[in-house]
């Protein structure tokens, strides 16, 4: 893979250090300064000229400065006269803005992505997107990855004869249903109303948990009220166990300890998408690589392979 450059900001450089030992290339260097204005300044330290340079950068806090880096990068890679380049972003924050759902509101899902591409993206290689219209809003070609397989691959070590998939609403339905087909069991879900950022309300769960070994699985974790929320119907329901399951862990404002201190959680699981500080990891705690799936769709993208076929194998 001579003709490849993999580069990364700031945000999590362990998940690209990862990334690039399983592509077998080295992770070029990047300097991010600061100026006395308070502005940054992105400068990728190796060749570009007329390579596939791919950008790592997930949009996680501080969401702001990681998004103006990736920005600046992207200028950089077009400025040096790069051949492609992609940006591989594991999580894409703002793709929970994605409707007019008030009077007078940005969609900023979309704006962000026309941001990066009048900066030079030429691709986006982007995992679990908050909701499929988020692919709509790229008009560059995206590669949507899921960590599906990763999480069933965990899960199947347990014996899933009483389980059953959960999803805490029913936007998340279809994800989970592809979920439990892997898992080859049911399928639920939760009937939720949203009043704010953190204040949610599931008034009932659509599908059988009583008795049963519950599975819950959702696209991100924020703060958590939604899980906490549905651990409450749960219970009410008779579940038998409960483990919770996620591809971006964010974790916010103590998040993943409330979730830990609850004592019928039997374990927690998620992915590297977003780095989980050290000091902030619990027992029960599991987190799950995606490096290997992100370094095989790059491969693919730049061999010219399907990406698809990844979901189909």
């Amino acid at each position: 893979m001579r003709e490849i450059a993999v580069f990364s900001g700031s945000a999590h450089p362990e998940l690209a250090a990862e990334v690039c030992a399983h592509l077998g290339v080295p992770l070029l260097p990047t300097r991010i300064d600061r100026f006395a204005n308070d502005c940054l300044q992105a400068q990728l330290q190796a060749n570009c000229r007329e390579r596939d340079v791919y950008l790592i950068q997930p949009l996680v806090r501080p969401v702001q400065e990681h998004l103006v880096e990736l920005l600046l990068m992207l200028d950089a890679a077009r400025g040096a006269s790069a051949a492609r380049t992609t940006v591989v972003m594991p999580h894409y924050a703002y793709a929970r803005s994605d409707k007019k759902d008030a009077p007078r509101i940005s969609i900023g899902g979309r704006l962000m992505a026309d941001l990066m591409e009048t900066a030079g993206a030429s691709r986006v290689l982007a995992m679990t997107l908050h909701s499929p219209q988020v692919h709509g809003f790229f008009r560059v070609p995206v590669d949507h990855l899921h960590a599906l397989r990763e999480l069933a691959a965990h899960f199947r070590r347990y014996d899933l004869a009483r389980a059953v998939v959960v999803s805490p609403d029913l936007g998340n339905a279809k994800e989970a249903a592809a979920f439990a087909r892997l898992l080859g069991v049911p399928v639920a879900a939760g009937a939720k109303q949203r009043f704010s950022d953190d204040r949610v309300s599931i008034s009932s769960v659509i599908g059988e948990v009583a008795g049963r070994d519950v599975i819950v699985l959702d696209d991100e974790i924020a703060k958590g009220s939604t899980v906490v929320e549905l651990l409450g119907k749960l219970r009410e329901l008779g579940a038998r166990t409960i483990r919770v399951a996620c591809t971006h862990g964010l974790f916010a404002a103590g998040a993943l300890g409330r979730l830990s201190a609850e004592p019928d959680v039997l374990e927690i699981v998620c992915t590297n998408t977003v780095p989980i500080p050290a000091g902030e990891r619990t027992d029960k705690l599991r987190v799950l690589s995606i490096a290997p799936a992100l370094a095989e769709a790059m491969r693919r993208i730049h061999d010219g392979e399907s990406v698809s076929a990844l979901f189909d194998s």
